[in-house]
């Protein structure tokens, strides 16, 4: 039985490592090429959890090896500050991402851009003027809008696209080309709209500062939130299920310790 928990252990933690090395290996990537804004972003997050990762992977690996107790405890309380830490983030991301929910009739906004059907903390956050720059800036670099250049104005589906690379239907616009369109001379009820106004035909500009576009963005990123609590809950099975291993190595560790230690004659 200890071999076996303690085989579990060394197994899990091999492969934890083999992640946290490459994680870190992305991030040294990112910061000695001149990759895009997206890029730059990543880098300080991979690199976090990279050494995260790695400090606990060592730590229960040379626990199990070694068989040491105040390793394999530190690992467990490592784990369990894991384990605490997601359910909160993924109790965190629900609320965030649910908001708004029943609340398609609200009427805030300007047709189907209503910024207050989202969370006031998703719109802080990705609204501010720092970090939509950023975001716009990763857009502009993976060429987001070049996926408009060759489709019907009709057949334009995804969202980020329909929102950031087209001026919205109510502003009457023309389009002339693949990416340029223009006022018609009689201009339509809603041309004094700020999204209408905000629309332009450079390509760094286009609508990436109308709200159709942050409305978007913010559908795409409660879309993926979502996606990633239902990601958490399976890790945190799985991490649990790791603790409960170690915890059970641990036991056995101790117990085939008593039984090696030689006992003082009476």
């Amino acid at each position: 039985m200890v071999r076996a928990s303690n085989g579990m252990i060394i197994a899990l933690n091999v492969a934890t490592m083999a992640v946290a090395l490459s994680a870190m290996g992305f991030s040294l990537w990112f910061h000695v090429r001149d990759g895009s804004q997206c890029q730059r972003i990543l880098k300080t997050p991979l690199l976090v959890v990279g050494v995260a990762l790695l400090v606990v992977a060592a730590t229960g690996l040379v626990g199990a090896i070694t068989g040491s107790s105040p390793l394999m405890w530190a690992y467990l309380f490592m784990l369990l500050g894991l384990i605490v830490s997601l359910v909160v983030f993924t109790v965190f991301t629900v609320m965030v991402t649910n908001r708004g929910v029943g609340r398609a009739v609200s009427g805030q906004g300007v047709g189907d851009h209503r910024l207050g059907n989202y969370s006031k903390w998703l719109q802080r956050y990705v609204v501010n003027a720092r970090n939509w720059a950023e975001i716009k800036s990763c857009m502009i670099d993976a060429g987001v809008c070049k996926l408009a250049a060759n489709v019907k104005t009709g057949d334009i589906y995804n969202p980020i696209v329909s929102g950031c690379c087209k001026p919205p239907g109510y502003c009457g616009m023309e389009r002339r080309n693949a990416s340029y369109w223009v006022m018609p001379k009689k201009h339509g009820p809603a041309a004094g709209e700020p999204d209408c106004k905000a629309w332009s035909n450079k390509a760094e500009e286009m609508c990436y500062g109308c709200d159709a576009c942050k409305e978007a963005v913010l559908r795409n990123i409660r879309r993926e939130w979502k996606m990633v609590a239902l990601i958490n809950m399976g890790i945190i099975i799985v991490v649990t299920v790791v603790y409960s291993i170690g915890c059970c190595a641990l036991r056995n560790n101790r117990f085939h310790y008593h039984i090696k230690s030689p006992h003082p004659h009476a």
